[in-house]
């Protein structure tokens, strides 16, 4: 069954691919984002808008975002959602059975991010991103004993929602699928001790939304974790992501890329007191009074993972300016 998984997997994301690119899908969107945090790629300004061969990739001439690399990024991630998700819901639960091989695939820990795990069983703020197999951390992390609470809008019809919820968002008989929507539902979450998960990088275009800078540009950010964060001043804040590692770019579209890589989940706590410094990052960090603390060091994070890797952010497909720049996607 495993095996037929991949197979499906693999059929999957090429045909989703094939689809979307012949469609164009979301192309004016990523491109509109491209020209527009141009500058946060100084190597790469004049071929922003590339969806240019495959092969043999040089820093020098580096594009900021492939379209081709992105989609088909895109449709793996979904395909191994799709068909092989229940890998990620047999991972062990010690932290010392990693590494390990499970179905094939290849899992580890970094090692800096095991003490941070075992915080996290204890409750708190996790922020993370649509960056790479983000959805795949849901599982991972609920098998490594952290108490994960997930905010869905539920879908129509109703059954579907059921499935999603008690089959697909759910570890060991544990759904991590709540419906929450209000102040008072998500402090009850912290209170319940449950680590609340928040995707931080889409546009907030709410009228509380706090304004930020993200890659260089103008940018609102959403201002639930200031509110959590008031209310509840001691709530430990973690980002968390996972990493591919090992293959190649040139891999990126062979059917076998998957079995090549090694998936690391990271995890780091959020320092409250100062803003890391953004030395290296492309654009500078807010001060205090224009945007929080806590969504500053993210952005900063997110920004660092999206110079090493833009083709693994789908946030390109995303109109994540709109609130401040509208006009940027012909409105």
């Amino acid at each position: 069954m495993v095996f037929v998984g991949k197979m499906m997997a693999a059929v999957f994301a090429w045909s989703a691919y094939v689809v979307l690119r012949l469609a164009g899908w979301k192309r004016g969107t990523v491109f509109a984002n491209a020209k527009h945090v141009a500058g946060a790629f100084p190597q790469a300004i004049p071929n922003a808008f590339s969806t240019a061969s495959r092969a043999t990739p040089n820093v020098s001439t580096a594009v900021p975002v492939n379209y081709d690399e992105l989609l088909f990024n895109l449709t793996r991630h979904a395909s191994e959602l799709l068909f092989c998700f229940g890998t990620f819901k047999r991972l062990p639960a010690d932290f010392l059975k990693y590494p390990c091989s499970v179905d094939g695939w290849d899992f580890a820990l970094d090692e800096a991010a095991i003490p941070v795990l075992e915080k996290m069983r204890s409750g708190g703020i996790f922020l993370t991103a649509h960056y790479g197999n983000y959805e795949a951390m849901g599982p991972w992390l609920c098998r490594l004993g952290i108490p994960l609470v997930a905010s869905y809008i539920p879908v129509k019809p109703k059954w579907l929602n059921n499935i999603l919820e008690r089959k697909i968002r759910s570890v060991d008989g544990r759904s991590y699928s709540v419906d929450a929507r209000t102040p008072r539902d998500f402090l009850r979450i912290l209170n319940d001790g449950k680590l609340f998960c928040l995707l931080s990088d889409q546009d907030s275009r709410i009228p509380s939304a706090l304004p930020g800078t993200f890659l260089g540009r103008p940018a609102n950010v959403n201002p639930l974790p200031d509110f959590l964060l008031k209310h509840r001043p001691q709530t430990p804040v973690f980002i968390c992501w996972m990493e591919e590692r090992g293959a190649s770019p040139e891999d990126a579209f062979l059917k076998c890329a998957s079995l090549k890589k090694v998936r690391v989940l990271h995890a780091i706590e959020v320092e409250r007191v100062q803003v890391a410094s953004p030395a290296r990052l492309a654009s500078p960090a807010p001060s205090p009074s224009q945007s929080s603390v806590v969504n500053s060091q993210f952005n900063r994070w997110l920004e660092q993972r999206i110079l090493e890797n833009p083709n693994l952010w789908y946030g390109f497909t995303h109109r994540r300016f709109y609130s401040q720049t509208p006009e940027l996607y012909g409105e």
